[in-house]
Parts: structure tokens; C-alpha cells; sequence
């Protein structure tokens, strides 16, 4: 048998049987182990060095035979075997049932002492009605029963505050903490971007099916994700926080952040050309009227990956470390417009312009603002789009007065963009190096946290 690892998600195991060749045998196979692929977040095919260890399978599924008379224990899989010991299909182990058996005998202990309790409270209630009553016939008083006084009726039962230590509900009075945790300025914030969402966030269907995600509320699985994007806070300190086990709150933010960013993206966040001129601000309407988008690169650090190539793809020489990088653009107005997808830290500013289509949202006659290191002149030449880029100082020994005092004016607007970047990576994931599972979804987490700026209050001046 090959030495890989078991591929049925959660196990370890080395070693195993090889998928069968039969395509039919093959996909029942791949439909009992239900992995998915995490890229795609569909059925996972198996590779040919891909096993399915023994301890996945019964006893009747093999075939034990002698082979020349060795091996006495050798042992050989059916032709119709299909592994079917997981941890969502296992018969309760000895640990289950005896916990099982603990539960009822404590809740056997609890139902005899809530039962004697009831007893308790009914003979007393009779002795004070009783006691009341002979004070009622030997006075002519008009009073207040005695056991109104003396007695309180109480739950024998123990009671526990099942409420979670964070919810978002004990924050809905407390904007700073709401900031603090979200990023947004109020509860009123917060509860737009749950609407936003629409109703599909109430009917979500996670990453992993056999998690059970129970005992917590959308609102608060919303909260969490926001906290794991603002403070990048643990899973140890989210499942404490919220009362839930570490692998649920993986299963809650990575689905949160996938099926927001899924979501948003079927808005159109690409203003119309008479839409940006009308929000644009005053000074910037005077001297760059056509302006349709001010773009710029930042790069956000990721853990060194194990596979050569991924760290060759991923080293950023300006950062001096392994990093994704994502191409930002903003509106005048300071409305987040376009964030593209992740793409190694080795990759040009000019090579992410190549392979976005911002060439083609663009209209003819409009004017795009960037940073020197955007090359990309003869890109939008074709389209009929102007670039305002600062003079690039190479073969000249001075610049004239003219020039210098364009840069200026193109770098003061050129700044507002620098400002959103900065706003978006107030969220903390983006300046932590991500994990191997995070960088796989840095597409995802950059696009909801710089869409999470558009819910916020615009940093850009109206006159500026």
C-alpha cells in the first residue's frame, strides 16, 4: 500500500487503499468520504497516490487468503467494498455511551430532586394556607397571608446562563465597542451590512456538513466574523468568547467571509461616469474633471508556504518577504470601486492591470489616476483612456517648474487612495500573515474588508 495520508477529511492515518480504477466504484468512493476541494468548494477528486485507510472499513469487506502459503493474514478488499467507518457514520463508541449514560442518570438524579422539591413546596403551601386560615377564623383583622412574606417559590432545578460571554445584542447600546470589534461606527451599521446580505444569510449551508453549527444566532455568527477581520482574534478566544467549539468557528468565518464576498460581488460597485462627477469633491472637480478612478497596489503578508514555487510566487523584493498582493481603485468621491483578486507578491502593478478587465469598465474619454510604478500607458491608449501618473525622473538632470507643479497636483489627489488602503487594513487579518487556509482565500478576505469600507463614513473631504 503507498505511504500517503488518508484522504477522508479529519483522519491521518498513512497508508490505505488506492481508489478503485471502475469510475462507477470510484464515485461512491469519493460520495462516502465527502471531502470538497478547497479551492472550489466542490466534490473533490482524488488523485491516483490519494488512499482511504483500513480503519474506514469493516471486517466484511475483506477477502482473507493464503498466498502460496505465506502471509496467513493477508487480507484483500471485495470488488464491491466501499469504506463506510467515518466520524458523521460511527456507532457510539464505549466514551459516548457512557456519557450518554451519565446524562440520564443525571438527569434522573435531577427529575427525583425536582419531584421533591414539588413535594416540599406543596406541604409547605398547605401548612402556611392552613396556618393562614386559623389566623383568618380567630381574628378580625383584615392582613396579608403570612406565606406572601415568608415564602418564595423557587426552581429547584439548576440554572445555567447558556448566553455567550460576546453578543452582539449586549453591544447594541455601545457604538466604541461596536467600532472597536467591527470596524463600523454603530449597531445600526452593523445591522445594514446583515441586511445588505439579504435573506440568504439566514439559510446558509457550511463548509463542512458534518460541523453542526446550533446555539448561536446569524446576527452573532456575523459578529464573529467581523471580530476574526478587525482584530484577527483566535479561534481559541472566538470559541470562548461565543461558547462554541474551535472547528465551528472555522466553519462559521471561513463560510461568513466566502458567502460574503460571493454576495457583494453581484452588486455593481462601478458608479456611472455622471454618478462620479457629481459626488466628486470641488478642488478635485477643478483640475481633474474626467478623473473615473484612482488605483493602487498593496500587499498584505502571508506565512512562508511549504512548496517551492508558491514561495517563489509569493516573495515580494519590496516587502522582503511573502505577501499577496491586490489592485484597489477608488472613486473620486471615495467610493471602493474595484478590488481584484489576490495575486502572488511577485506580480508586477503592470501585470494585474493586464489581467483585470478595468481597461474595459472604463469609458472613452476618461482619465485614470495612479502611482508611478503603473506603467500602463499604451494599455488604456487602445481604449481611448488617459493616465495621470507623476513624471518619472529617468535620463533627466531637472524638471521643469510646469511638471513639478502637475506631480504635486496629481500626488495631493492621488493620496486619497493611500487613505482608503489605509482604512481597509484597519482590519487587522490584512496586516498579520495570513495562514496556508486564509491565503487560499485572500481573494475573499481582501474583497469583504475593503468593501466594509463602503459601510463606513467617507474619509475623503468635500472640498478636497
Amino acid at each position: 500500500m503507498p505511504k500517503t495520508c488518508c484522504s477522508v477529511p479529519g483522519c491521518h492515518e498513512r497508508g490505505g487503499h488506492e481508489y478503485p480504477s471502475d469510475p462507477i466504484r470510484r464515485a461512491k468512493w469519493v460520495q462516502a468520504v465527502r471531502r470538497l476541494d478547497e479551492n472550489t468548494m466542490k466534490m473533490w477528486t482524488p488523485t491516483k497516490s490519494s488512499v482511504v485507510c483500513k480503519k474506514h472499513f469493516t471486517p466484511d469487506d475483506y477477502i482473507k487468503e493464503t498466498i502460496f502459503g505465506l502471509k496467513p493474514g493477508y487480507e484483500r478488499l471485495l470488488a464491491t467494498a466501499v469504506p463506510s467507518i467515518f466520524p458523521w457514520t460511527t456507532a457510539d463508541g464505549e466514551t459516548a455511551k457512557n456519557r450518554k449514560e451519565r446524562a440520564l442518570n443525571r438527569d434522573y438524579r435531577k427529575s427525583e430532586l425536582d419531584r421533591s422539591c414539588k413535594e416540599d413546596l406543596e406541604r409547605s403551601f398547605t401548612e402556611h394556607v392552613d396556618f393562614a386560615e386559623e389566623v383568618i377564623e380567630t381574628e378580625t383583622f383584615t392582613a396579608t397571608p403570612l406565606f406572601e412574606d415568608e415564602f418564595t417559590v423557587k426552581n429547584c432545578m439548576t440554572q445555567t446562563d447558556e448566553t455567550p460571554m460576546f453578543s452582539i445584542e449586549r453591544f447594541s447600546s455601545n457604538n466604541e465597542l461596536i467600532h472597536f470589534y467591527t470596524g463600523l461606527e454603530s449597531y445600526a451599521k452593523f445591522m445594514f451590512v446583515l441586511n445588505s446580505l439579504g435573506p440568504a444569510a439566514y439559510c446558509l449551508k457550511y463548509i463542512y456538513m458534518y460541523f453542526q453549527i446550533s446555539g448561536i444566532s446569524v446576527e452573532n455568527q456575523l459578529f464573529m466574523t467581523l471580530m476574526k477581520l478587525r482584530r484577527y482574534s483566535t479561534n481559541f478566544e472566538l470559541s470562548t468568547f461565543f461558547s462554541v467549539s474551535e472547528s465551528s468557528v472555522k466553519n462559521i468565518v471561513y463560510t461568513w467571509i466566502i458567502f460574503m464576498s460571493k454576495q457583494w460581488r453581484e452588486a455593481n460597485i462601478w458608479p456611472s461616469q455622471n454618478l462620479v462627477r457629481y459626488f466628486m469633491p470641488s478642488d478635485f472637480k477643478l483640475k481633474f474633471p474626467k478623473t473615473r478612478i484612482i488605483i493602487d497596489g498593496t500587499e498584505c503578508p502571508i506565512k512562508k508556504p511549504k512548496a517551492p514555487r508558491a514561495q517563489q510566487s509569493t516573495y515580494s523584493t519590496y516587502k522582503n518577504r511573502n505577501t499577496i498582493k491586490v489592485l484597489v481603485g477608488t472613486t473620486p468621491g471615495g467610493l471602493v470601486n474595484y478590488i481584484s483578486e489576490a495575486y502572488g507578491g511577485s506580480t508586477s502593478d503592470r501585470q494585474i492591470v493586464e489581467r483585470c478587465k478595468i481597461v474595459n469598465a472604463c469609458d472613452p474619454g476618461d482619465s485614470v489616476m495612479a502611482d508611478k510604478g503603473f506603467n500602463v500607458q499604451d494599455l488604456f491608449a487602445t481604449a481611448n483612456v488617459r493616465v495621470n501618473v507623476p513624471t518619472f525622473f529617468k535620463k533627466k538632470n531637472r524638471m521643469s517648474g510646469k511638471i513639478v507643479l502637475n506631480d504635486r497636483k496629481i500626488s495631493s489627489k492621488r493620496v486619497h487612495i493611500e487613505r482608503i488602503i489605509g482604512l481597509g487594513k484597519t482590519y487587522k487579518i490584512l496586516t498579520c500573515p495570513l495562514t496556508g487556509t486564509e491565503t487560499k482565500l485572500s481573494s475573499h478576505i481582501t474583497y469583504v474588508c475593503f468593501m466594509l469600507c463602503n459601510f463606513k463614513t467617507c474619509i475623503v473631504p468635500k472640498h478636497a
